[in-house]
């Protein structure tokens, strides 16, 4: 098979617009990769003509000059993004047969910047969960193998981590609503960014919970993710939450240099039996970008141990005044009807069927803490301790903190199955990192570091200061570059 899908896509860009390969021969090796990688489950609507309709029009554009960077690079998208003509069903079951009849303004901004679309992405159920296991296409497997299990590539983007690993597609949209970029970009030795909340807009993307989601890039190295990101952001009126800023030139800004930087370190990111080898790879993160020329200062973020309880009162809270339009009216699946069956039946038949059990259980808990009785004691009180969360990482950026290093994940990608079955808070647990960022609304990146003592990816959160994505990737640049982490997947599927 072909090399070209192992390319970056700044290396792809660089030969595209040198003619030593075409828009059309990068699409078939992606796609001929596609085809034979059934096995990791992370494509789960193929577009093979549209892909090769996009990839001749972007060789037009290519050899008219003048081209945008993602000009001819083929991407995947989360099954979360609506596609015009293409289904889009947030990977559940109640929006099976749905193909929508508007882009998104995030893939719209991809195809006007002549970036090709290979087809959709696993991914959890309307974005609910931490392995891509909750799946109505079922799970996503890690190209990272080290023994006869399978492994998760983390969730909810698991088939845009696991494709972006596996060579699979150049790049990937991803979004993250608790961690759903930089935990699956950990856990496959790739990159993820997370931007700030507004940066990107959320029109046209399934909504999970509306004050916490952020579409961003997956690539393999923090240079991608700039360039994605720079085609994915701005302003958009169609969404209130949109920011009205202009779109730096996130690339041009990767110097590297982070001499005279001050890097924070939390003391409250020291968790209870956290793994030796996420410790000691903190501790060499830190070294690291010391040898950089960064200034490394303990900080303390005092309510981050209450950040998961936060989380998971707001996020279902919102997740089940969203998901409450899907009642089989309009569109997506409807339950069979019994005869004096009423529309009060038809509701509870269609939402029973289509949801699956995750979906349904933080449907249940966020109505729960909205009900009458408790709205102030559980959704009211949760919103005040958010505020102070996020004060916390204003008080740290106002004292000259320029950024935050912690740990991306409490542990290495775990074998499928082996969560799921058990207590769901265990799973939640794995939001423990990640969650804070969101919360606070600020980005955050995951950049794979090193590997545990069995060969699996491990990666290191670096959590920036509001809209200064750009600052950001430029010292996730210098550890990336510090860490130098080139492993690669052993291809077994």
């Amino acid at each position: 098979m072909s090399d070209l899908p192992k390319l970056t896509i700044a290396a792809a860009r660089d030969a595209l617009r040198k003619g030593e390969v075409t828009s059309v021969e990068l699409t078939e090796a992606c796609l001929a990769a596609i085809d034979g990688a059934e096995a990791l489950g992370a494509f789960v609507h193929r577009t093979p003509e549209l892909a090769l309709e996009r990839a001749r029009a972007a060789d037009e554009r290519l050899k008219a000059g003048g081209a945008p960077d993602l000009c001819g690079i083929p991407l995947g998208i989360k099954d979360l993004f609506c596609t015009e003509g293409v289904p889009s069903q947030a990977a559940s079951r109640i929006l099976e047969g749905f193909r929508p009849e508007y882009e998104s303004t995030v893939t719209a901004q991809l195809r006007d910047a002549g970036a090709v679309m290979l087809g959709k992405l696993n991914m959890d159920e309307f974005a609910m969960g931490s392995s891509n296991e909750t799946s109505v296409y079922g799970p996503v497997v890690n190209p990272w193998k080290v023994d006869d299990r399978q492994l998760t590539p983390g969730g909810s983007s698991g088939g845009s981590a696991a494709a972006v690993a596996a060579d699979l597609c150049l790049g990937a949209t991803g979004t993250d609503t608790g961690g759903s970029i930089r935990q699956p970009a950990a856990f496959t030795g790739i990159a993820g960014l997370k931007p700030t909340y507004g940066r990107c807009s959320r029109w046209g993307i399934v909504a999970f919970a509306s004050s916490l989601d952020q579409a961003g890039p997956m690539a393999k190295d923090v240079r991608d993710c700039a360039i994605l990101l720079k085609a994915m952001a701005g302003h958009d009126p169609k969404d209130s939450t949109s920011a009205d800023l202009p779109v730096p030139d996130f690339e041009a800004a990767l110097t590297g240099d982070i001499r005279g930087k001050t890097i924070g370190i939390p003391r409250e990111y020291r968790m209870d039996g956290m793994p030796e080898e996420i410790e000691a790879l903190w501790a060499e993160g830190r070294q690291m970008l010391e040898d950089a020329g960064a200034r490394i200062v303990d900080i303390s973020l005092p309510h981050t141990k209450y950040a998961l309880p936060t989380y998971y009162v707001i996020a279902p809270a919102e997740a089940s005044s969203n998901l409450a339009r899907y009642d089989g009216v309009r569109y997506g699946h409807r339950a069979k009807l019994a005869q004096g069956d009423g529309i009060v039946d038809m509701y509870e038949k269609t939402r029973a069927e289509g949801f699956g059990a995750e979906v349904k259980r933080r449907v249940m808990v966020g109505t729960y803490v909205l009900s009458a009785g408790f709205y102030d004691a559980y959704y009211n009180r949760a919103r005040k301790v958010r505020a102070l969360i996020k004060k916390d990482f204003d008080d740290a950026f106002a004292e000259g903190v320029d950024a935050i290093l912690t740990p991306a994940t409490p542990s290495a990608a775990f074998g499928l199955g082996e969560m799921a079955e058990a207590d769901p808070v265990q799973m939640y647990l794995n939001d423990v990192f990640t969650v804070t960022v969101n919360l606070a609304g600020l980005p955050g990146i995951s950049v794979p570091a090193g590997v545990d003592r069995a060969g699996l990816p491990l990666g290191l959160q670096l959590i920036g200061r509001p809209w200064e994505e750009a600052d950001l990737l430029s010292t996730a640049y210098a550890l990336e570059r510090a860490a130098g982490f080139v492993s690669k997947p052993r291809k077994w599927w």
